[in-house]
């Protein structure tokens, strides 16, 4: 027979882990997120350097 407690501690645990993927998750989408801005970012100003500075 298992221990209340042995069996609390256990989701504990797997909610903690549960809780690290998202975060690494979510951070991972941000980073990914900013690169595309600042991508984007440039493709723009490399439009725009190449077109006389006119904004679309």
């Amino acid at each position: 027979m298992t221990n209340v407690n042995d069996i609390v501690h256990k989701r504990i645990a797997e909610a903690a882990r549960r809780r690290e993927v998202r975060r690494l998750r979510r951070r991972e989408f941000a980073e990914a997120r900013e690169r595309g801005l600042y991508a984007r970012h440039a493709a723009k100003l490399a439009r725009q350097s190449q077109d006389g500075g006119e904004a679309a």
